[in-house]
C-alpha cells in the first residue's frame, strides 16, 4: 500500500472514530455527547505492526476530579471496541483546563431542550436572572450554588415556579 493510500485509510479511520465518539454520551447529562461537551481534545490514529488500527484519544475533564470521567472513558473504550478498534489509549490531560467555551452551540441548545440552562459567559458568577429553560423568564432565583452535580447550580423560576439546573461557566 502506498503512503498516500495509507494516509487516506488512516484519515477514513479517524473520521469513523469521530463519528463513533458522537454517540458516546455524558452519564450525568445524557443528552450531551462527549463532542457536545468539548472534552475530546485530540484523536490520533496509527497503523500497528500487525495492520490493526490503534486509536489514541485525548480527553479533558470538565473539572479535576469529575466522577463521570471514568465512566466516560469506559464508554469511549466500549464504543470503539464495538467499532472493531482493538488498541485504544485514552489519555487525560488537565491543561489547558476545560472551559464551557469548548461546548458546542448544538450542545448548549440540547441542554436548554433538556431543561438545563446552558452556560452564559456574560454571567460567569450569576446570582439571579438566569433564563429559565422552560419559559425563558429571567425572573429566577439562585437556590443553591450546587445542583444535581458540582458543575451545575440550582435555580427556581419565579414565574413558572419550576426548579432547574444551570450549567456553570468555567
Amino acid at each position: 500500500m502506498s503512503t498516500y493510500n495509507i494516509n487516506q485509510y488512516l484519515k477514513q479511520e479517524e473520521d469513523k472514530i469521530w463519528q463513533t465518539l458522537s454517540s458516546v454520551y455524558d452519564p450525568e447529562v445524557p443528552v450531551l455527547s462527549v463532542l457536545d461537551l468539548g472534552i475530546i481534545r485530540a484523536v490520533e490514529v496509527q497503523l500497528t505492526d500487525n495492520n490493526n488500527i490503534k486509536a489514541n484519544i485525548t480527553i479533558t475533564p470538565t473539572y479535576t476530579g469529575c466522577p463521570a470521567m471514568d465512566m466516560i472513558s469506559m464508554n469511549i473504550r466500549m464504543a470503539l471496541m464495538e467499532s472493531r478498534i482493538k488498541e485504544i489509549v485514552i489519555q487525560t490531560i488537565l491543561s489547558p483546563a476545560w472551559t464551557t467555551d469548548w461546548m458546542t452551540e448544538a450542545g448548549k441548545k440540547k441542554l436548554t431542550e433538556y431543561g438545563i440552562a446552558p452556560p452564559n459567559p456574560k454571567m460567569t458568577i450569576p446570582h439571579d436572572g438566569i433564563p429559565c429553560p422552560r419559559c425563558q423568564s429571567v425572573n429566577t432565583k439562585l437556590l443553591s450554588e450546587f445542583g444535581s452535580t458540582a458543575c451545575k447550580s440550582l435555580y427556581q423560576c419565579q414565574d413558572c415556579m419550576e426548579p432547574f439546573d444551570y450549567f456553570k461557566c468555567h
